[in-house]
């Protein structure tokens, strides 16, 4: 119940601070954007204090052995910088730009009942659902190439 309720309540922070910096609004997030035009630099405000505070508390929280609510911590494996994870950045930065919502803003944005989140959270889903139909047919594919049938004809020329 307590892990729940923790849950609840990071939501509910999020959701309200995301709300009260103005980032569940486009045309905020847009104008944000827009650095040679009608630029509005109050989010890059949002983004240090973001930043500042997830860079002190990681410092804190990392020397405790495991998370109050959680018997492990669970931090990436690798640090390395992939092709996936450059194509998927652009790809969000690209969407980023052109709706002005990223997730956790939007699912925000739909108790506000504005159709353009709907819209966006339906993308959003039917992209991930693309993604892991053809990222699972490229995992087939490469494990066939790495582990061909033992009774595969192979042609050799002698």
């Amino acid at each position: 119940m307590k892990l729940h309720l923790a849950a609840i309540l990071s939501g509910l922070v999020f959701g309200l601070g995301v709300t009260i910096a103005g980032m569940n609004n486009p045309e905020k997030v847009l104008d944000f954007l827009d650095i040679a035009g009608n630029w509005d630099p109050s989010l890059a405000l949002v983004l240090a204090a973001a930043t500042g505070t997830a860079g002190l508390s990681f410092r804190y929280i990392l020397r405790r052995r495991c998370p109050i609510f959680g018997t492990k911590f669970h931090l990436p494996l690798s640090n390395d910088i992939e092709f996936r994870l450059v194509l998927g950045a652009g790809i969000f930065g690209i969407g980023w730009g052109i709706v002005g919502l990223c997730p956790g803003p939007a699912f925000t944005t739909l108790l506000l009942g504005q159709w353009q989140a709907y819209v966006f959270i339906a993308a959003m889903v039917a992209g991930m659902i693309v993604y892991q139909w053809i990222d699972a047919r490229l995992a087939a594919r490469r494990e066939r190439a790495a582990n061909p049938p033992a009774n595969a004809v192979h042609n050799t020329v002698s």
